[in-house]
């Protein structure tokens, strides 16, 4: 519906700032009468729509979206991450294993970690750190992710994303064991946790994005 803008009175629009040509910015239940008559008088013939507010849905804050990350590197160390430590990158397990992946010191050392304090009150770095030690295993297990991927070894389907994550469990040196003893020689935690399920539970990741790396590292761990 069209209306001269003269015939209105100006009502606050929510407390929002809205601006007028030259004049200063205000809430709009700031705007003085002499202010109002000037826009006027510069405006006489003015003319606009007066569009209909817009309804505004109601949310339903129960509901969370979340992004689908489907069987990606992503989803695949999130899914590592939750099923060693529920995601939390300050637990210390009752052997020792920290952050978010359970990394030991020995495993830290070994892509140039040495200060654990900064290690676990850096997610930052405990992500670098997946992805070096992922890296390093991905190399140490070239052959056999070649040999064995996409084959059943002990009624396991055995791929790249389950040895690499069976990698993280036991070491790269378990994992071979089990693959050339035809799955005979196995592997559990401490917490009995056996190689057998690492193998079942994340098979089938993309795991394409780790690049195989002899001496991969975690670059200046101390500016992360």
């Amino acid at each position: 519906m069209k209306k001269r803008i003269a015939k209105f009175s100006v009502l606050p629009v929510l407390g929002a700032s809205i601006f007028i040509y030259g004049f200063s910015t205000k809430k709009a239940n700031d705007f003085s009468d002499a202010v109002l008559n000037e826009f006027l008088a510069v405006n006489e013939e003015l003319v606009y729509d007066v569009p209909a507010a817009p309804e505004v849905p109601v949310m339903d804050h129960s509901l969370r979206a979340y992004p689908e990350l489907g069987k990606s590197y992503v989803a695949f160390k999130e899914a590592l991450g939750f099923k060693e430590s529920g995601g939390d990158y300050k637990v210390i397990n009752d052997f020792g294993y920290m952050g978010k992946y359970q990394f030991g010191r020995g495993t830290l050392k070994l892509i140039g970690i040495r200060d654990t304090n900064l290690f676990l009150n850096s997610p930052e770095l405990q992500e670098a750190a997946f992805y070096a030690n992922a890296a390093r295993n991905k190399w140490i297990l070239r052959r056999d992710i070649e040999r064995f991927t996409n084959k059943v070894v002990n009624g396991i389907n055995i791929t790249e994303s389950g040895i690499l994550a069976a990698a993280h469990l036991a070491g790269p040196g378990n994992v071979k064991k089990f693959l050339r003893s035809n799955g005979t020689n196995s592997f559990n935690d401490g917490f009995g946790t056996s190689i057998k399920h690492y193998f079942k539970k994340f098979e089938g990741y993309d795991t394409s994005f780790v690049v195989p790396d002899r001496s991969a590292k975690v670059s200046n761990p101390s500016v992360l």
